[in-house]
């Protein structure tokens, strides 16, 4: 067929492989190649010879979409190079790589044709079903290859991905936008892997790209709630290729048509690409969009500042890129500047308002502290455009009305983006921070602090670093504020310095009409020079009383604090006064730490002294350092003291010692200036008791309901200082004043033993015996024991030395009633004193009349020892060791069995001593029945292992027989069998018990069980002592002659020979016998 020419004039081969002539202009004048829609009647190679055969069945099934399915799917696999390459064909030759790269898909003459074949084939799809969702979307996916170029993984997996995409839920916050554009990474913008086909230029083929929309635009009016389609549409509409008559308003109306058509179920899906669009287009179209959006959604809010701020970086870089940009045009920017960072500060003073009000949940996490103080640093970022003038923010009315920040409240315009009214950033500081957060006072006055230097307003950062560091609470916001305003400080005197020193160097070159008013002008900065840094200099100074006052003010009853104050103050008497007052007045006596009353007493001695000078002078004194004789000696002030004192005697102290040490140093400073009869009064007046008896009974010391002023008359320490005093000022001999106030302490009952002792020792010093013996009987009455016991002891002591025997009769009456109600534990240092008493004054008899009731008193524990020393002191006497006997067995008879034994070995050992052997054997005989001899033979350190049985063994070897040293094993072994019924009988009765129900239990195994029964019998006799014994009893007793033997022949023989006449052996002998 020979070729003609198409419509157009564009020359036209009947083959589809044939090339086209000319280069890219050529075929870029032929774009759009689907408009017109291709005509077999004007392009011969629409429609292939080949396929003519499918257009007539095509024909005669029009209304079929089966038909048209097959059809479709003919068209697209016959313009393939091969049925597993893709559906791009190689370039033309006459393009170079450049004019390749630019039409993409399209630099193929055999793409062109195949574009025009499916467009032809689908368009007359479309117009016989043209509400079919698949036609359309394979179309579409077609007419994207020829214009994007292939997806990666094919279409196959491109579709894969959309459905999985698709079956993701999206959810309105942060996650909306987490991960990648939604189809962006679908579609490779470079060389995909295996070809080098990269998609269409947008400005080289804008017309094709616009014929693609075009179609899209045609799909959405025939299926517009499909939104598969309108996420294809986005697809094309985000491509980087796209152009910009597509990309820009056709764009953002297009997503706007998008969210007025789908449900709203699938508005999150649009508005994911929406947003990303308009974050990627940016200027004011990006945020009437975001804040489209967030009139919905608010939760990305904070992403919303994060994108002005970054918008007003981008305006900055571009100022910065084009410096040579006209005066109207830079103020523009900057009026642009300041709309974006005005912006971001109001939406984001709104947050933490709103945060703090609990209408606001922050997604990131973030707590209404931390929406503030990014806030706070937006406005030390851009302080001009955000906030307004020192001036502004005074005349601002608060809630109250008056001018000032005390009550500020925010306002509408505060919040409102769309006003164009700037923030009071002071205010909001103080009423949205401050009054929220104290404990991040600190941050937030150093914040502000920021903001005003940032404003070049130095004076009001001053004014707020003062302000700050006059209320806060805590040192680590003082530190904080502080260090900020010392820098700040250091800062601007430095700064101050080099311009100092940038004037010199340009004086030198200046003419000399002009150094009159350069003069004037260094003369100027030397001075703020010097301000600056005497200021400096002040805040340095200032430190530890800025310190000081932010303790005090976080606990003004920190007594410790205020008396570090008055240290600060140093040698100024009057500001030292003056805190002392101060502390008076402010401090809280319940609540007040520890040492409250030291503050009273502090600042009387104070006055006393004569003020840090008379300090000073005292000082002089008591060291080396000469004093000058012409230097004036300070004056005390003794009644401003007195009155310090009188006002601290009405304190409501915590603790009654304190107001008794409060009376205590009144009078000791009357006693040092020797006011002595002053100092008696006070002490009388501290003293002072109700006048009714039953008033002072009803008053306890340790109410602490009542005050301490009532209960002060009650206060030993405040009793023991009086006595003191009194006893010091009665230097005459004279004792009636001491005794006074002792008699009235043992009244009042609170004279404590040590105090009784105090007195009576008192007493016997000035050789007043009788009364000081008086007093100790007043207090064996007064006092119970254990207390009454050791003023016995005392009392008793102090008689015995001072009258010896010349009052026998009354000492022992007084012995006597010490021991009448005394306990059993406390009576045997009594008796040996009363027995001592009897030796050394009176008669031997009593002396052990006395110690053999000692015997009887006294407590178990004690009465071994007791027993023991009554028998070393009748040894002691004129009958000898030999009467002895009588208390050895009176002490036999009453001591517990562990001490019977042990009191036994001592008597046996007398009565050999005295030649008695038999004597001796019966109490060893006796004393056996009270000794395990298996605890016993375990050692001294046992309980119980005293030797007991070692030493009759002992005994019995060397004075004994076989016959007794055989009576003694007997003994042995059945005091041993005695011991062993109480816990080995027990023992072996409970297995026995055990064995039986076992054997019950198991019926079953009746044979095996009853042999293992009779080896365990057989073992538990072999190993019950309690059968040893029985033996051993039948056999002394004639019982059976026959035993069943242990040993076996050859044992028999070679057992060693043993001499049974042998007296004693040792204690394998007495294993053997058992």
């Amino acid at each position: 067929m020979a070729p003609r020419k198409a419509k157009g004039g564009a020359p036209s081969t009947s083959g589809g492989g044939a090339q086209e002539s000319g280069g890219m202009e050529a075929v870029v004048s032929r774009f759009p190649l689907t408009y017109p829609f291709p005509d077999p009647l004007t392009d011969l190679d629409v429609i292939p010879a080949s396929d003519v055969s499918l257009e007539q069945d095509l024909l005669l099934n029009i209304d079929n979409q089966r038909s048209w399915n097959g059809y479709l799917d003919h068209v697209v696999s016959s313009n393939r190079p091969s049925e597993n390459q893709p559906l791009f064909h190689s370039p033309d030759d006459a393009l170079s790589s450049v004019e390749v790269r630019y039409l993409g898909p399209l630099a193929s003459s055999e793409n062109r044709l195949a574009l025009k074949r499916v467009t032809f084939a689908y368009e007359r799809a479309i117009a016989q079903f043209p509400t079919s969702y698949g036609v359309w979307r394979d179309y579409l996916l077609l007419r994207m290859q020829f214009v994007l170029a292939e997806p990666r993984g094919g279409l196959d997996g491109f579709w894969k991905r959309q459905i999985k995409t698709g079956k993701q839920n999206l959810e309105a916050g942060p996650t909306l936008l987490e991960g990648g554009v939604e189809g962006a990474d679908e579609w490779e913008w470079g060389k995909r892997q295996g070809a080098s086909i990269e998609p269409l230029d947008g400005r080289v083929g804008h017309r094709e790209w616009e014929s693609l929309a075009a179609v899209f635009e045609r799909s959405l009016i025939c299926i517009p709630r499909a939104p598969r389609i309108w996420l294809l549409y986005f697809t094309l509409l985000l491509h980087p290729s796209c152009p910009p008559t597509l990309s820009h308003t056709h764009t953002r109306r297009t997503f706007d048509r998008a969210l007025r058509t789908l449900a709203p179920s699938q508005h999150l899906r649009v508005w994911k690409l929406y947003l990303r669009w308009a974050e990627m287009r940016s200027g004011e179209t990006c945020l009437r969009i975001w804040r489209r959006y967030l009139s919905v959604d608010p939760s990305l809010t904070e992403r919303f500042v994060v994108l002005l701020e970054r918008m007003r970086a981008s305006l900055e870089e571009e100022e910065e890129d084009d410096d040579d940009e006209e005066e109207e045009e830079d103020e523009e920017k900057d009026k642009l500047k300041a709309k974006r960072s005005l912006e971001a500060a109001k939406v984001l003073l709104k947050l933490a308002s709103e945060a703090g009000q609990g209408r606001y949940t922050s997604p990131e996490g973030k707590s209404a502290y931390q929406l503030l103080i990014e806030w706070l640093e937006l406005c030390e970022k851009y302080p001009d455009e955000v906030g307004m003038d020192r001036e502004e923010e005074d005349a601002l009315p608060s809630s109250s009305g008056e001018s000032g920040s005390a009550a500020y409240k925010l306002t509408d315009s505060d919040t409102d983006v769309a006003s164009s009214s700037r923030l009071p950033v002071s205010h909001i500081v103080r009423s949205l921070g401050l009054a929220r957060f104290p404990d991040q006072a600190g941050r937030l006055w150093t914040g502000l602090a920021t903001y005003w230097i940032r404003r070049n307003d130095l004076e009001a950062a001053k004014d707020t670093f003062e302000e700050g560091i006059a209320n806060v609470v805590t040192v680590r916001d003082f530190t904080q504020i502080f260090d900020a305003y010392a820098e700040t400080s250091e800062n601007v005197v430095g700064f101050l310095m080099e311009a100092l020193a940038g004037d010199e160097e340009d004086e030198e070159d200046e003419e000399e009409e002009e150094e009159e008013e350069e003069g004037e002008s260094r003369a100027a900065k030397e001075a703020e020079l010097d301000q600056k840094m005497k200021e400096f200099e002040d805040l340095m100074e200032r430190r530890p009383f800025l310190v000081n006052d932010v303790l005090l003010r976080r606990n003004p009853n920190d007594v410790q604090e205020w008396e570090k104050r008055v240290l600060l103050h140093g040698d100024d008497d009057e500001k030292v006064v003056e805190t002392y007052k101060k502390a008076i007045e402010t401090i809280n006596p319940r609540k007040a730490t520890a040492n409250h009353h030291v503050l009273f007493i502090n600042f009387a001695r104070f006055y006393e002294e004569g003020g840090n000078a008379g300090r000073e002078f005292l000082q002089q004194l008591q060291g080396e350092e000469p004093v000058c004789e012409d230097e004036e000696v300070p004056e005390a002030d003794i009644d401003s003291a007195r009155k310090v004192y009188e006002r601290a005697t009405t304190v409501p102290f915590k603790r009654v010692d304190d107001l008794a040490d409060v009376w205590c140093q009144w009078a000791s400073m009357e006693a040092r200036q020797g006011n002595f009869d002053a100092a008696l009064r006070v002490m009388v007046r501290a003293t002072a008791a109700p006048r009714s008896a039953a008033q002072i009974k009803s008053i306890s010391f340790y109410d602490e309901s009542l005050p301490v002023q009532t209960r002060l008359f009650k206060s030993a320490k405040l009793w023991a200082f009086y006595v003191d005093l009194q006893e010091a000022l009665d230097s005459d001999g004279s004792v009636e004043g001491t005794k006074a106030v002792y008699d009235r302490m043992i009244d009042l009952k609170i004279a404590t033993p040590q105090v009784l002792i105090n007195y009576a020792g008192f007493l016997e010093d000035h050789h007043y015996f009788e009364e000081a013996f008086k007093v100790y009987e007043r207090g064996v009455e007064a006092f119970t024991y254990p207390v009454a016991f050791e003023l016995w002891n005392v009392y008793l002591s102090k008689f015995v030395a001072r009258y010896g025997g010349t009052k026998i009769e009354r000492a022992r009456d007084l012995f006597e009633q010490a021991l009448e109600s005394c306990p059993e534990k406390f009576v045997r240092p009594l008796f040996l004193k009363y027995g001592q008493l009897e030796e050394e004054h009176g008669l031997s008899k009593r002396a052990m009349r006395i110690y053999e009731r000692a015997t009887e008193r006294v407590s178990e524990d004690d009465r071994f020892d007791m027993f023991a020393f009554y028998i070393a002191k009748v040894a002691e006497g004129a009958g000898g060791i030999a009467a002895t006997r009588s208390v050895y067995s009176r002490a036999i008879e009453v001591l517990p069995d562990r001490q019977t034994a042990r009191m036994c070995l001592r008597f046996a050992a007398l009565e050999r001593k005295l030649g008695e052997v038999d004597r001796a054997r019966a109490i060893y005989g006796h004393a056996a029945q009270f000794v395990d001899p298996r605890s016993d033979d375990e050692g001294s350190g046992a309980e119980g292992g005293l030797g007991f049985w070692k030493a009759w063994n002992r005994f019995e070897i060397e004075c004994g027989t076989e016959e007794t040293f055989r009576e003694m094993l007997r003994i042995k072994r059945s005091v041993q069998a005695q011991f062993n019924t109480d816990v080995s009988y027990i023992a072996a009765y409970a297995r026995s018990a055990a064995a039986k129900a076992k054997q019950q239990t198991n019926g079953s195994a009746a044979a095996a069980a009853a042999a293992n029964e009779e080896a365990d019998d057989d073992e538990d006799q072999e190993n019950d002592p309690m059968r040893k014994a029985e033996v051993e009893a039948r056999a002394r007793a004639g019982g059976p002659s026959f035993v069943a033997a242990k040993q076996s022949q050859a044992q028999v023989q070679q057992a060693p020979e043993e001499n049974e006449e042998e007296i004693g052996g040792g204690d394998d002998d007495d294993e053997d016998l058992m």
